[in-house]
Parts: C-alpha cells; structure tokens; sequence
C-alpha cells in the first residue's frame, strides 16, 4: 500500500472541500463531512489546515485557479472577438456542464457577504481578492478595455445567475446573451 503524502492529502481536502462547501455553502458544510469524504479524520484535517476557514478559501482559491486557466487556455493563440467567443463558449460549457463549478461561485458570493455583514472584512477581503484576479485576466486576454471586461463578467454573472435558476437553454432569457458583448463591441466600432 502506497502512503499519501501530506500535500497530496491537502490536495484531496480542497477537492473534497469545493465539493462540499459548493453543495452546502461555508455555515452549512462540517469540517466532518469534508475529513469523511477525503477518508481522513478531523484531527488530520486540522494539521493539513488550521481551520474551517482556511479550508473554505483554500477550495475559493482553486475554484478562481480553474476558472482563470479555463479563460487563458480558451484564449490561446486568439484575440479580440475570436478569444471573446473562446472563453465565453468554454466558461458556458463549464458551468452548465459541471454544476460545482457554478454553485462554489455562488456560495463565494454568499461567503464574502455574510462575512462582511459580520463584521469580517478580512474574509471578504480573501474572497474579493480571488475575483478581483480573474477580472484582471479577462481585462488583459480582452486586451485591456474597461467597458469589454465590464460586459463580459456582466455576461457571466449573468450566466451564472440564469444556470442557477435552472433555465434551461432555450428560454427566452437567454436570447440576447450572446448578442451583448458583440453589440458593445460594434457600438465601439470594433469588429
């Protein structure tokens, strides 16, 4: 029997804890259910982490890694409206495809702002932080323009929001997705 390391025990914990921490949120995931799932005990967990809360923004860190390779990978090689329909295709079809991916996106969201109502500016700072990188992707892979990068999250934010719901694709709340950031595009006489 081969033995895990310590960091590939840690690596587990995050996987394990995005799962989690996806499905139930940060105050509605245990540390129990997370050391259960990757099959260690709490007081292993508790030496590859030193709380709940490291674990949280651990998994929050990964979520905002995946996402960030997703839009640097999909724009490769591409610019202007060919990495545009790049990366708003491979993040659509991450989100629709594997739910986890979206639902950790949202319980960041909550996370930050139950923190900061809390009074833990710290926390939402961590999360903030994690968001405020993956804007500076997409600001930089659209070559570097405000109102583009605006409308591009807007549009995924937007996304993630009808994916949650559960509409399905063709509704009619979906129609005029694909269309805004080509028209903010054309508005500036860009094509």
């Amino acid at each position: 029997m081969v033995r895990m390391s310590a960091e590939d025990r840690r690596e587990g914990v995050i996987r394990a804890a995005l799962s989690e921490f996806a499905r139930g949120g940060y105050y509605g995931t245990s540390t129990d259910a997370i050391a259960k799932r990757v099959g260690v005990s709490q007081p292993y967990l508790f030496r590859l982490f030193p709380d709940k809360r490291a674990i949280f923004l651990a998994a929050a860190e990964r979520c905002v890694e995946v996402i960030d390779r997703l839009f640097r990978n999909a724009a490769e090689g591409k610019e202007g409206e060919g990495a545009l329909h790049a990366m708003a295709g491979a993040y659509t079809e991450m989100v629709t495809g594997q739910s986890e991916w979206l639902l950790m996106q949202m319980q960041l969201y909550v996370a930050a702002a139950t923190a900061e109502a809390a009074g833990d500016h710290e926390f939402g700072e961590a999360v903030r932080a994690g968001w405020a990188r993956l804007w500076d992707t997409v600001h930089e892979l659209l070559g570097s323009d405000v109102d583009e990068t605006t409308t591009f999250l807007a549009c995924g934010m937007l996304i993630n929001c009808l994916v949650a719901m559960g509409f399905p694709s063709e509704h009619k709340v979906w129609a005029g997705i694909s269309s805004v950031v080509l028209s903010e595009r054309g508005e500036r006489g860009e094509r």
